[in-house]
């Protein structure tokens, strides 16, 4: 590669960077300060001002809060409004970023009393450092080993009183040891199509947007039930109703802008087409392999699996099964391929009739 080669790829970067940054900057002062603000999820939010009003009469700290579901439901939002709320600072790490236990014991001995330590994808911690927590949440108190072998010793170090709250996504790979030491555990839902209009139309008076009702149905008819998938698809037809249009969102502003986006009316995306439309046109209909259904659309199994499938069995436009991923008629419908004739789809008849 050239020195131009490398200084245009120099330049690339930063201005992906340039554009990543403004992106985590809008999302965040678009987050809701408080309980009063936040949109939707009406369970949890009664449950959790219950708990933080009680906490605050009492004068302690809250107990620790375990908030499990889908990515974009307002989990982190909601860790930044406990310390809001209990007037408190607040320290966000993860679990991939906990290997050690001495990273775990590194953190905890630096918080304050009252603080809020948000731990993100907390079933992605290590196992030694899980350990330790245990002891930290219930006691207050961490065990530091120093040295090795027949001469180390523990060191007990005490700590403040603190808040844990931790998010996951997999609620069901956290040990029993370790949920079982939450005072409060939240499930977050998937959010109604009402609500996601009152999500734009909120996100939209803040970015100084106008949009009518209809731009507001539309956007949030498409956003896979995900407030942060609201506000990523506004600020998009924001863009093209400001370069393409008078700059106010409606219904043909917002159906127009997400068709260039290749998001189409019921949320897919070019990932999620790209699945279906090998499942149907290559192989039938199913039943197909993870694995050899990811090769046929050029990604990661990986990717396939915890990006694409997730929305598609939700949407009951394909089913995990035995055999493998197998397209349901209404996917057949939406991608407006005609099936095969009954006996020659692969037995698919045989699970969704013929």
């Amino acid at each position: 590669m050239t020195r131009d080669e490398y200084a245009t790829e120099d330049e690339d970067r930063l201005v992906r960077s340039a554009a990543d940054g403004e992106d985590l900057a809008v999302e965040a002062a678009l987050r809701p300060r408080d309980l009063g603000e936040f949109i939707g999820q009406h369970r949890v939010r009664e449950q959790l001002d219950l708990v933080l009003r009680a906490a605050r009469a009492r004068g302690g700290t809250a107990d620790h809060v375990l908030l499990s579901g889908a990515p974009g439901l307002g989990k982190t939002t909601l860790s930044m409004i406990i310390a809001a709320e209990m007037n408190a600072p607040i320290r966000i790490t993860s679990g991939p970023a906990i290997q050690h236990a001495g990273d775990l014991a590194a953190i905890l001995s630096s918080l304050t009393e009252g603080e809020v330590l948000f731990l993100d994808e907390i079933h992605r911690m290590s196992r030694p450092a899980e350990e330790m927590l245990y002891m930290a949440m219930e006691d207050f108190r961490v065990d530091v080993v120093v040295g090795k072998g027949p001469g180390a010793t523990a060191i007990p170090l005490e700590l403040p009183p603190f808040t844990l709250v931790g998010a996951t996504t997999r609620a069901g790979l956290l040990p029993p040891p370790l949920r079982d030491r939450f005072g409060f555990t939240g499930h977050m839902e998937f959010y109604g199509t009402g609500e996601l209009e009152r999500v734009v139309h909120r996100s939209a008076a803040l970015l100084d947007v106008r949009v009518t009702e209809g731009g507001a149905a539309e956007i949030a008819g498409r956003s896979r039930g995900t407030p942060r998938i609201a506000n990523r698809l506004l600020r998009r037809v924001r863009d093209y109703a400001q370069v393409r249009g008078d700059g106010v969102i409606t219904d043909d502003a917002a159906a127009r802008a997400l068709a260039v986006y290749e998001v189409d009316e019921r949320g897919l995306d070019r990932l999620d087409r790209a699945v279906l439309d090998a499942l149907l046109r290559l192989f039938g209909g199913g039943p197909v392999g993870l694995s050899t259904l990811s090769v046929a659309v050029g990604e990661e199994r990986e990717t396939v699996e915890e990006v694409a499938e997730p929305f598609l069995v939700r949407e009951g436009l394909l089913a995990r099964t035995p055999r493998g991923r197998v397209a349901t008629p209404a996917a057949w419908r939406h991608m407006g391929v005609e099936p095969p004739v009954p006996g020659g789809n692969g037995g698919q008849e045989g699970l969704f009739g013929p």
